[in-house]
């Protein structure tokens, strides 16, 4: 299995003149610190890849140890087309991918790991908030209907951490070289789910701290969650 990390994005909400994943938290480490100390208690530094753009040599230079994949239309395109460049450098394995802006409890990564095991593919979701600016979902029976931010009577919010099983990447790379380059990569599995009947689980992680730091607001709730 392969992870990757989202972060070639400008990320203008926030404001940083550097790219997102290298905010300082009040607990003197960087968001994709925490990513990397989180993922490397159960996965190996060699497994992990992030993909780049905007001021790319920032990041590189800060964790060198880290493989690389560059998305030279950072400027131009969204998640989905940097997610596709990844897993077509990876079509024969699984692959866990995270945005680059998530802070999140360690502990979560056990709760994940089951679905891991057995190869279901799946979208980690937060059932106690469900934000009309956030990614939402509905479910037919057991798997994930409907994946997007204009999701009406969504069930939770998608928290941007997910995992597509070997056996459910060609379709899913299939669906990402459809979507319009501004697309998020929500679309892409919404389109593999409609026209190729993936089964995309929810799993719930609410009882973890998790949260995507898009605003100063988001920053500073982050901090708050994760002071020590």
């Amino acid at each position: 299995m392969k992870i990757v990390i989202l972060a070639a994005g400008i990320g203008s909400r926030l404001g940083n003149p550097f790219p997102k994943p290298l905010t300082p938290l009040n607990n003197g480490k960087s968001i994709m610190q925490m990513q990397l100390e989180n993922l490397c208690s159960i996965f190996d530094i060699d497994d992990i890849s992030t993909v780049v753009g905007f001021k790319k040599n920032l990041i590189m230079e800060r964790f060198p140890e880290v493989n690389y994949i560059y998305n030279p239309f950072f400027d131009r395109t969204n998640t989905s087309k940097s997610l596709l460049r990844a897993l077509k450098k990876n079509k024969d394995k699984s692959v866990l991918w995270l945005n680059g802006d998530v802070v999140f409890d360690a502990k979560l990564l056990k709760t994940l790991q089951p679905y891991m095991d057995k190869k279901q593919s799946f979208v980690a979701v937060n059932t106690s908030s469900v934000a009309e600016e956030e990614v939402k979902y509905t479910l037919n029976g057991d798997y994930i209907n409907e994946l997007s931010k204009t999701v009406k009577n969504g069930l939770g919010e998608a928290v941007g951490i997910n995992y597509i099983a070997k056996k459910d990447i060609t379709s899913f790379i299939k669906r990402l070289e459809e979507v319009d380059d501004n697309d998020y990569f929500e679309r892409g599995l919404e389109l593999a789910i409609e026209k190729d009947n993936l089964n995309v689980s929810a799993v719930d992680i609410s009882k973890f701290n998790c949260m995507e730091v898009d605003f100063k607001e988001d920053l500073d709730n982050a901090n708050a969650l994760f002071n020590t």
